[in-house]
């Protein structure tokens, strides 16, 4: 198999341990390419031809390029950039037993528990600090490049029911190891030390804990590929790829890649905030187009919002749908749900169907059980306030939401060869 994609890949996800750092190193690809950074609070300067990017609260991206000549419509293909996880609170180290320092965590996101115990874990995410010559306040990105922590796991034999299942306590089961008692007191210094800051200056702070074990590549045949952030970063790094290879000649194409789905997108950054419709309104007006036309131009859009797929698991096959079971390394898997979990109705799957035939790429299709509920995606929480044809796909996966996950070589390919057509 050709895993030049696949390994391109796995440095993006090893490379973006955090929302933040995923944010920055799509920024860098896109001025590699000639785009031009936009600032928010900043005025705008943009004309025909033209391709810039935008971002907010450091891990929320917008790109677009628009059309040299009048163009009819936006083509717009949405991912998130955030996954599950555990935060760091304020005042995190907790002292035990006058022996250990432990760090006190929260939940970020409905993850599985049970794969962070016994794992090489690191911090990474940002700090803010006040620029003393401006009084402006300014982001470093952190990210401690080392095994720094791990959450030991109770042995057997201090819990014979070990195996027959358990009920984890984050606040309880799930805080890490940071070090002996010599360590108290160091954290901040660790992280200010990783981020080239003072420890006095740092203001504030979204540090998060990420999983250290590297992308592996493996199967019979390397058939899969494993690591942690594949939901949602692979469908990122893919529209991105394709964002940049397709053509984009006829309408506004956007890459939006937005924070905060896993914890419900209700956020500045989030797919419910203003985001989406504050850049595509800012565009129309220094395009001096009216507000008429953005709304005519809505209605002959479309949007692929890009979250991974579960994939029919070769222990519980059960699990799945009776009818609609993607399988890994089997093509793009659009997401179907009655209760509109997923935006996907007849109009946008034909739109999509016809895309990816024309470009002969695979597809699959999902929906729940209809007895067990599912989850949801961004695609209709941005439809609140960018309202226009939508569909949502995905890849397939095994172990969402879990620190390593799994996912084929080939579909990634996929994803990009039908966003490089859907950008054409």
């Amino acid at each position: 198999m050709d895993h030049t994609i696949s390994k391109k890949l796995s440095r993006f996800l090893e490379q973006s341990p955090s929302c933040f750092h995923a944010a920055e190193n799509m920024k860098h690809s896109l001025l590699e390419k000639d785009f031009e950074q936009l600032h928010e609070n900043q005025k705008w300067q943009i004309t025909a031809g033209g391709r810039y990017f935008v971002t907010r609260s450091d891990s929320s991206l917008i790109a677009f390029t628009i059309p040299e000549h009048a163009f009819s419509g936006m083509r717009i293909m949405a991912s998130h950039s955030d996954s599950p996880t555990f935060k760091i609170k304020e005042n995190p180290e907790l002292e035990t037993d006058g022996h250990y320092i432990r760090l006190n965590v929260e939940r970020y996101g409905g993850m599985l528990c049970a794969p962070w115990f016994d794992r090489p874990l690191s911090v990474a995410g940002r700090v803010i600090v006040k620029a003393p010559s401006s009084g402006t306040f300014v982001t470093k990105l952190v990210n401690v490049d080392r095994d720094l922590v791990l959450i030991p796991n109770l042995a057997i034999h201090m819990n014979r029911e070990a195996n027959n299942g358990c009920k984890y306590n984050v606040q309880k089961d799930m805080l890490p190891l940071y070090g002996d008692l010599a360590a108290k007191d160091t954290f901040m210094k660790t992280v200010a030390d990783a981020a080239q800051v003072e420890e006095a200056d740092i203001l504030g702070h979204d540090l998060f804990l990420y999983n250290r074990e590297k992308a592996s590549i493996w199967g019979a045949s390397g058939e899969f590929i494993s690591c942690g952030r594949l939901d949602d970063l692979q469908c990122a790094f893919a529209s991105l790829e394709g964002f940049l290879a397709g053509d984009k000649k006829k309408y506004l194409a956007v890459h939006c890649v937005l924070d905060s789905e896993e914890v419900g997108s209700g956020t500045k950054q989030g797919a419910a905030s203003t985001f989406l419709y504050d850049t595509l309104t800012r565009i129309y007006d220094h395009l001096g187009l009216t507000r008429e036309d953005y709304l005519i131009h809505l209605a002959d859009s479309l949007m692929i919002s890009a979250d991974n797929a579960h994939a029919v698991h070769p222990n519980y096959t059960d699990k799945a749908d009776p009818s609609n079971r993607p399988y890994i390394n089997g093509g793009i898997v659009i997401k179907f749900n009655a209760s509109q979990k997923y935006c996907t109705d007849g109009v946008s799957a034909a739109m999509f169907r016809d895309m990816c035939r024309t470009a002969d790429i695979p597809l699959q299709t999902f929906v729940n059980r209809s007895d067990m509920a599912g989850g949801s995606t961004l695609g209709n929480i941005s439809n609140t306030q960018v309202a226009l044809n939508t569909v949502d796909i995905g890849l397939p996966q095994l172990a969402m939401h879990s620190p390593y996950e799994t996912a084929g070589v080939k579909d990634t390919g996929y994803l990009i060869r039908a966003a490089q057509e859907f950008f054409r």
